[in-house]
């Protein structure tokens, strides 16, 4: 297993991984097969989708705030419940094929750590099983 750190630095942000997801699919060796990409943290989340056009963020992160209100009356004493929910709806793992030695991706894809509770520094754990 791998281990990437990622720094954050505002309270909700998308950050871009998918070029140090790449290059750990390189280091490994592995040509062909699959990659599993996990953050083992509850406030933040990892996301694929476009990666050319940062206002696809923006709009994914505007419609998250309008559904996870940041003040309601949530429960949680550390007042980051909407980081929960929200790390709850996009999710905490990833899957990709590999093949010819690279993450298998569209076009316009990307693979986003997604903040909801920052800054914070991050862990993303990346495994490639193959040959």
């Amino acid at each position: 297993m791998y281990e990437l750190e990622i720094k954050t630095s505002k309270k909700e942000e998308f950050i871009d991984i998918t070029g140090k997801v790449q290059e750990v699919v390189y280091k490994s060796g592995i040509k062909n097969g699959l990659c599993g990409v996990f953050v083992p943290h509850t406030t933040c989340a990892l996301m694929v989708n476009e990666n050319a056009d940062p206002d696809v963020a923006r709009d994914i992160s505007y419609m998250l705030k309008k559904l996870v209100p940041d003040h309601m009356e949530y429960q949680h004493r550390e007042g980051n419940s909407p980081a929960h929910i929200k790390s709850t709806l996009v999710g905490s793992s990833k899957h990709f094929i590999v093949s010819g030695g690279s993450i298998v991706l569209g076009t316009w894809q990307g693979i986003f750590l997604v903040e909801f509770d920052g800054p914070r520094t991050r862990r993303v754990w990346v495994e490639i099983v193959g040959n």
